[in-house]
This record gives structure tokens, sequence and C-alpha cells, in this order.
């Protein structure tokens, strides 16, 4: 029985001939990304933007707008209402109470009068406050562990490899981790606590990725002394490609299926791995090996430099005039 091959032997794709375009391309698509967050910024969720989530469940699907509208007639401010789950499971975000937690009390007791008045048979599955000093610190939390852990691979990738690798990988994690999070501003998508960790599962993902190959670029360095950079780049992504199609087709395959027929409590973070599954691997062939070339990497940058022999030193004269 044969074994099935994703990619013939002997494939031999010129990646780097679109290193140009698609560097610009990326450079475009950053751009873009900190336009979005800057101007439409991030719909944070409850855990970020602080305030109530009530999640419901009614025995027939209600009106949107006339849930909302009763809900908003409490008093209590704007009421966002959403499908959860189902036309008849309702997610109701409302903004932070006063009064602390008597003022959040008052607010899901009346919504729950409200909804048990006017909907027969409506059950309240879950009341959800966060205050707005823990959302602070959430924000500033999630930021800080984004950081640490890029600036972590970098400097890991770097102690294993060299500095220009280091490098190669910090900012092609930057071009993943933005272009992700300007997808959540463009579409407006929630942005909570689970697609932060969808993040700092990207960063892992995309290292895995990165390494592999730079681990390949740095086998060939030492096999191919006088090959050109970019072919030999070239060799190194051919040859892992293989491994990347299945690596990356059977996340898509997985990540597909909950994205279609997954629950709605975690779309935002299977919509954030998909996108950046894509995304990586786009980055690893044309952002992370293609800088090792405009940082001035060639195939003798790591060669251990021989010391000169005594027989190659230059005479120089002793006390005496003799030369030594």
């Amino acid at each position: 029985m044969r074994l099935l091959k994703l990619v013939p032997d002997n494939t031999n794709i010129d990646f780097l001939r679109w290193r140009g375009v698609a560097f610009t391309i990326s450079a475009l698509l950053i751009a873009a990304s900190i336009a979005l967050i800057a101007v439409k910024g991030l719909n944070f969720g409850v855990d970020f933007a602080g305030g109530q989530m009530i999640r419901v469940t009614f025995q027939q699907p209600p009106q949107l707008d006339d849930l909302r509208e009763r809900i908003g007639g409490l008093g209590h401010g704007e009421a966002s209402v959403q499908e959860f789950g189902s036309p008849t499971e309702i997610a109701i975000r409302m903004p932070l109470p006063e009064g602390g937690a008597e003022g959040a009390n008052q607010a899901a007791s009346d919504v729950r009068g409200a909804l048990t008045q006017a909907y027969p048979g409506v059950r309240i599955d879950a009341v959800e406050t966060v205050s707005g000093q823990v959302s602070e610190e959430l924000v500033e939390a999630g930021a800080l562990a984004l950081l640490l852990s890029m600036i972590g691979v970098s400097i890991y990738i770097w102690i294993r490899f060299e500095w220009q690798f280091g490098v190669g990988a910090l900012f092609s994690l930057f071009h993943d981790v933005t272009i992700t999070l300007g997808f959540f501003a463009l579409t407006q998508m929630e942005f909570d606590l689970n697609v932060v960790a969808a993040l700092l599962t990207l960063i892992g993902y995309s290292l895995n990725d990165t390494i592999v190959i730079y681990d390949r670029i740095r086998e060939n360095l030492r096999k191919f002394r006088k090959m050109e950079m970019g072919a030999l780049i070239n060799l190194s992504v051919n040859e892992t490609l293989s491994r990347t199609i299945a690596t990356n087709l059977s996340m898509l395959l997985a990540l597909g299926a909950l994205f279609f027929l997954g629950p709605d409590v975690i779309f935002s973070f299977t919509a954030a791995l998909l996108i950046s599954v894509v995304i990586g691997t786009y980055s690893t062939a044309y952002i992370a090996a293609p800088w090792l070339i405009w940082l001035k990497v060639t195939s003798d940058s790591f060669l251990p430099r021989d010391p000169v022999s005594r027989s190659e030193r230059t005479p120089r004269e002793g006390h005496d005039g003799a030369r030594v």
C-alpha cells in the first residue's frame, strides 16, 4: 500500500520570488489593523469592559428589539441583546450599575422580574458581574501576558539559534497578533478572555512552525556552504512543506468544524484560532524566513572564526633587533 503524499518529492516552489510583494501586503495589513484598532477599537466583553452579563432561556424565540426596549425601560442603561447558542438562548449585556454589589443585585432582580412577567416560563441561566477595577486589571494582565510571551519566545530563539532568528521570530509574531486584533476590530466580534487565550495559543503555534523551518535552515547552512541564501531558504521551506501542510490542514479541519458547528460560547475563540492558523502559516514562509535575508544572514555568517596560525602572523622585531 502506497503512502499518501501531500507534497510530491523534489518539490521546488520559489517562495521567495514574491517576498517583496508579500512584505508590502503585510505592511499594509499591519497599518490597516493598527488604524482599525485606533479608530473603531475592540468590542470588549464584560471581562474587560465591566458590567453585567445575564444569560436567559425562553420557551419561544423572543423579538430582540422588543426585549431590548423592555430591558432599557428599567432605567439601568442601554442593553445589548444577542442570541447565545440558539434562538431561544439570549445573552443580555448591561452597563455596570451604580451602587456596587447592591446595585448589581438590584439590576439583576429588576431584569428577572420584568422577564418573568412578560415571558412565562423564562429561565435565568447565569448572572455575571465584573467591576470596573477588575476589568481594568484583566486588560493590563492580558496585554502583559501577550507582550511577555512574545519577548520570551524571541529570547528562546535567540539563545537556540542566533539573534537574527530571534528578531525574525519577534516580527513574525507581531505580524500575526496585530492582524488578528485588526480582524476583531473590523468585525467587532466580542473580545474577551477566550480571545486572549487564543492569541497566546497562536504565539505558541506560530513559534512551533517557525522553529521547524529555522532548524532546517540552520542544518542547510552547515551542509551547503556555497549556496545563495535565497535558494537555501527556498530549499528549507520546501523540505518542511509536507509537514506544514499536514499539520495546518488537520488544524483547519478541526477548527472549521468548531467554527460552523460548535457552540456560540467559543465562537470568538474558534474564529481567532482559525484566522491565526492561516496568518501564521503565511508569515512563517513569507515573513520569518525572508527576514534572515534582510538581516544580512549568509551561508558563512555563523562559521567559527579560526585563530591565525603562528606561521601566518606578521613578524615583529625583538629587543635585540632580531625578527621573531
